[in-house]
């Protein structure tokens, strides 16, 4: 029997989306990638001027503004639709300013107990791919396959530049590495929720896997 739930977690471009997204597609399953939620909150608080540090009124903006995961309505490399206030910001959030900040917002502790919540109750429903940091961890521990998916940080940044740059925008590859480490720095060793695998998990090293061969083995794995 195939699992229902799926928790998929690795650091950040490790390329869980997606891996995740065709996983989903292939099984029947909702694919739901949990961080796309923590950057919405980030491009919202940067866009209405809101102090990060200001843990609270960050906490506000993840209790209070409606954001919605949709399957995507464009083919444009979009593993799915992100809206805030019914505004597609999909790509918004995939910006510089938001990869730069979004750990620390992940890392308020206001801002995960409000999106856990909302993570869980859909996790709970069963025949779901869910992809994040702390999905075998802390949202669903009780998932019954559990897969932490890594890369090398130089591999990640790679692979990061190759998108922006496909998006035909301008990006600099030492500046993407560095950020991925002070990301990965941030990830884990935060209080809340750290960056880590779940101990029953299976971890699959991606630096030398493609994505149609990173697909297959967790095809295998959910047979």
């Amino acid at each position: 029997m195939k699992p229902k739930t799926i928790a998929l977690d690795g650091p950040a471009a490790s390329g869980k989306s997606t891996v995740g997204s065709r996983v989903a597609e292939a099984l029947g399953y909702l694919f739901f990638d949990t961080g796309v939620m923590y950057r919405a909150v980030t491009w919202t608080a940067l866009q209405r001027g809101v102090d990060l540090s200001d843990k609270d009124a960050v906490a506000q903006i993840a209790q209070n503004v409606p954001i919605d995961v949709l399957p995507p309505s464009k083919n444009d490399g979009r593993a799915c639709d992100v809206l805030v206030e019914k505004e597609d910001i999909t790509w918004q959030c995939r910006r510089p300013e938001v990869d730069a900040n979004v750990s620390t917002v992940a890392a308020n502790a206001g801002v995960r107990a409000a999106l856990s919540k909302q993570q869980r109750r859909i996790g709970l429903r069963g025949k779901v791919v869910m992809v994040g940091r702390d999905i075998g961890t802390v949202v669903i521990p009780e998932a019954e396959l559990k897969i932490y998916l890594d890369a090398s940080a130089e591999e990640r940044a790679q692979r990061r530049y190759d998108e922006i740059i496909a998006r035909k925008e301008i990006a600099d590859y030492a500046e993407i590495l560095a950020k991925v480490k002070e990301r990965d720095h941030i990830d884990s060793t935060r209080d809340v929720a750290p960056l880590r695998p779940a101990d029953d998990a299976v971890i699959i090293d991606s630096d030398k896997l493609d994505a149609n061969q990173v697909f297959e083995e967790i095809m295998a794995l959910c047979k």
